[in-house]
Formats: C-alpha cells, structure tokens, sequence
C-alpha cells in the first residue's frame, strides 16, 4: 500500500485555482446562446483544461431532508430534495478534482421536468442556467471552507497520498427573494487545490 502511495504522490496531477469570481462568471452567461455555454464550464475556468480534456458523469436520487440540509435550506426535515452528485476528472488522470454532492429543493425545480433527469448532464452553463429555466436568479453565493483527514473512502477516491488533508466547502445559493434553492458540499483534495478570493471594493 505504501508503494502505491508513493507512485500517486510522484504522478503529476492537474492543480486546480477556484476563485469566488466564478460565481458572477457563470450568472453572466445565463443569457447567453446555449451553444457559446457548452464550449466551457467552471472547471474550465478552474483548471485551464479545455472541455475534450474532462471526463464527466452525474447521478440524481431523490431524498428526504436530513436535519442538517433541512436547517440549510430553512425548511422542515423530510422536505423533498434532488441530491445530485457530480465527478469530474482529466481524461489523462484517475482521480476527480473533487467530490461533488449537490441539492436542490424538488418541488422548486420540479415545473420543469429536464432538471430531475440526470441524462441532462452536463447542463451548458451549470447550475445557475438550470435555476434560470424556473425563474429562480441567485442574489448571492456563501462559501465555508473547513479542512479535516480524509475519510478512508474520500482518500482512496481522490488518490490521496498519506497525510493530506482535504478542503470542505459547503455552498449555499441564496436568490433574490432571499431562500436558500441550492446546498453543496464539496471535498477537494488538499494537494492540488488553490482557494483564490478576490473581494471587489466600492470605491469612495
């Protein structure tokens, strides 16, 4: 075990920079052409990669609210929720850039029926252009970023060598009428990966 080890820590791996801009990024391209949003995504942004280079795939469930995503999204334990979760990965690579479970309040999403088919994927523009589709814009972004050991799963799926830590990043999108419609919870490996905040000031 150790030897294998050793090999992922030597294997170049692509470094990943996600910055708190992408956010307005990708409500900007929420009006533009479907085509123009399929030529790139955030992890695009992220990587530097183009989108040949990336493996992706997605899988949808519906759940009950746990405690937790209930006190998240301001809503009673046992709302109904898509859980969706997410890899992605250099075609050149094994191991994600990270592990991705997503989720979005069903009966919210539900006038459009496309957003409960995980066929879909990937949505050109992301999750702000799929909110679009409801009528559902996204007034603003929280982000907590926490790091602890990784859980043996969480190492051995991001291939990580011994005593790296990993990044958790919960997400919630708040839209304009101030819910939250979107959680994420995001682990990204340690190793590889840059979190740039860029905060724009108003100028006096």
């Amino acid at each position: 075990m150790a030897a294998a080890y050793e090999r992922i820590a030597r294997r170049p791996r692509t470094p990943v920079v996600r910055s708190n801009l992408r956010h307005q990024w990708e409500k900007d391209r929420v009006h533009k052409p479907v085509e123009q949003r399929a030529t790139t995504g955030a992890t695009e942004q992220d990587t530097g990669l183009h989108v040949d280079d990336l493996v992706f795939s997605a899988s949808y469930r519906e759940i009950p609210a746990t405690e937790d995503l209930a006190r998240a999204f301001a809503l009673p334990e046992g709302t109904m929720l898509l859980e969706r979760t997410y890899r992605t990965r250099h075609a050149a690579e094994t191991a994600p850039f990270g592990l991705v479970t997503s989720y979005l309040v069903r009966d919210l999403i539900a006038p459009n029926p496309d957003l409960l088919d995980e066929t879909r994927e990937p949505w050109p523009g992301g999750s702000q252009s799929q909110l679009h589709t409801v009528g559902i814009e996204l007034d603003r972004i929280e982000e907590r970023v926490t790091a602890r050991p990784p859980t043996p799963g969480e190492a051995d799926e991001l291939e990580l060598p011994p005593g790296t830590s990993v990044l958790v990043l919960r997400k919630t999108s708040y839209d304009i009428r101030d819910r939250a419609v979107g959680v994420s919870d995001i682990v990204l490996p340690g190793d590889r990966t840059e979190m740039l905040f860029t905060t724009p000031l108003e100028r006096w």
